[in-house]
């Protein structure tokens, strides 16, 4: 009987150590597969923000090519390397171009000959409709898309002067009712100057004239003529870029002068053109 007793402790006492040990191994796999849980519902999280930013992209460019697919008249067209125009641009410039002098259409044999023919004929348009005429002091050259007006130095200055003088007013008002009248354009204004070497107490040399007399011109047509200021551009060239040589008084007289020179501004002219259909 005694020994029976201790043969059932010594049982009872393996059984509970068993027991022990399989609970101590199942809460540490408990652990561990929380552990894993955790770390995947982390995982989880991390991926479902990555898809909703990847989804949110594709919405956007979805978006986007369904505004340029949503009707033919969306659709882009490169010129050259100079602008990219709609199919509604384009017949907006169809229609200007049926203005246009047939035997000059008929050399066009790209869009971009179509586009500089239909810019150059809004060009030539503004300053035919101006009272701005040529004379022994003022020439105007038209090449291709771009207008030139040189304007003598006598006409806007005193001589070896930068303030643009009364008598130039006149003048400036013929050029500004001529860029105001056409939004699509941006205009350079060129400072030229002589050979003659200058230094003044406010005048270093000839690049110092040449762009002051430019800025000069600038701020008269921002202030006076109410052009856009974001139209205008001031640059002096000095005098090394003359039109004759400056061995006479005369010829001295040609270089010394101030160009303005207009420039389309390709997608402001296709815009107002759309603008217009």
């Amino acid at each position: 009987m005694k020994k029976t007793a201790i043969t059932l402790f010594t049982i009872a006492i393996l059984t509970s150590c068993v027991s022990k040990k399989k609970y101590v191994e199942l809460e540490n796999e408990k652990g561990e597969l929380q552990s894993q849980l955790q770390k995947t519902q982390v995982e989880k999280e991390e991926l479902e923000t990555k898809f909703s930013a990847i989804q949110n992209r594709v919405d956007e460019y979805n978006s986007k090519i369904n505004s340029l697919t949503e009707e033919n008249d969306s659709k882009l067209v490169t010129v050259g390397d100079v602008a990219v125009i709609s199919e509604e641009t384009k017949r907006g410039m169809r229609k200007t171009l049926q203005n246009v002098d047939p035997s000059q259409l008929s050399e066009a044999k790209t869009l971009k000959d179509s586009m500089n023919l239909a810019v150059s004929y809004n060009l030539q348009k503004s300053m035919n409709n101006s009272s701005l005429n040529e004379d022994d002091d003022i020439a105007i050259d038209i090449d291709e898309t771009v207008v030139m007006i040189s304007i003598s130095d006598k006409l806007l200055f005193n001589t070896a002067s930068y303030r643009v003088s009364n008598k130039a007013n006149d003048i400036l008002q013929k050029l500004a009712d001529v860029i105001n009248s056409e939004p699509s354009i941006e205009v350079m204004v060129e400072g030229h100057t002589d050979a003659r070497s200058i230094h003044t107490e406010k005048v270093q040399d000839n690049w110092d004239l040449s762009v002051l007399r430019a800025t000069s011109v600038v701020r008269k047509l921002q202030n006076d003529y109410e052009v856009s200021p974001e139209k205008l551009i001031a640059s002096g060239r000095s005098s090394f870029q003359p039109l004759v040589d400056n061995e006479t008084k005369e010829n001295r007289a040609k270089n010394r002068r101030t160009r303005i020179v207009i420039l389309p501004n390709i997608n402001k002219f296709f815009a107002l053109m759309a603008s217009n259909e």
